[in-house]
């Protein structure tokens, strides 16, 4: 039997809903501006190349449909020293307002097909590709979804399209907890195994990462 008026109509909408549902942004945060460590973070050495190359080097094998790095403070000397091959870099020059700056830079660049956005810390090295694919997996079609670790909640997190508004509206380095918080029914927890991994904001930090680095 062929296909009804209605049932043609609906198909391209169908199709389009389809492909925002799979199609996933990963956001890179590298925009710090390093006021505790004393020199950019994101150009301290890590592995083969650099703390934030590193990150974005994990952001790009979790098969992101499009990946974003939002850099600021040392902008010139972190596109100068940074592997950001592969990503569309967005410049925060209000990085100094806390996280949540960064995030409403970026959100004028995703791709109109994103139906996901996963927020990853751009100095935290210990997450890794298999981490953003349990939480994808985890995450089904809820609004929101972070990781539960052994102690705690942590990044990466992921956003439905219907929360990208809200994320635009965000204020200071803690904006994205309270949005948790305040819609807290909406938000699934995935469990993923091990401590929550360390980010970079001190010397103690840098070598702690170093030394997990070093026995990994």
């Amino acid at each position: 039997m062929p296909p009804s008026a209605a049932d043609v109509n609906k198909a391209p909408q169908q199709r389009r809903d389809s492909a925002t549902a799979s199609f996933v942004t990963g956001l890179v945060l590298g925009a710090g501006g390093s006021r505790r460590l004393g020199r950019p973070k994101q150009l301290l050495a890590y592995g083969d190349g650099t703390l934030l190359g590193h990150v974005v080097g994990i952001a790009r094998s979790a098969g992101f449909d499009q990946l974003i790095v939002a850099i600021g403070g040392a902008a010139d000397e972190v596109r100068a020293g940074v592997d950001l091959a592969g990503a569309e870099v967005v410049v925060n020059d209000a990085y100094g307002e806390g996280c949540s700056s960064s995030i409403a830079a970026a959100l004028g660049a995703v791709d109109p097909r994103a139906g996901a956005l996963v927020l990853m810390l751009g100095d935290q090295p210990g997450v890794d590709a298999a981490t953003v694919a349990t939480l994808l997996a985890g995450r089904g079609d809820a609004p929101l979804a972070v990781c539960r670790y052994d102690d705690g909640r942590g990044h990466p997190i992921a956003f439905g399209r219907d929360v990208f508004a809200e994320l635009a509206g965000l204020h200071g380095d803690k904006g994205v907890w309270r949005l948790l918080d305040r819609r807290a029914e909406d938000v699934v927890e995935v469990a993923v195994p091990g401590p929550i991994p360390r980010d970079v904001d001190t010397q103690d930090d840098y070598r702690a990462v170093l030394d997990a680095l070093a026995h990994a």
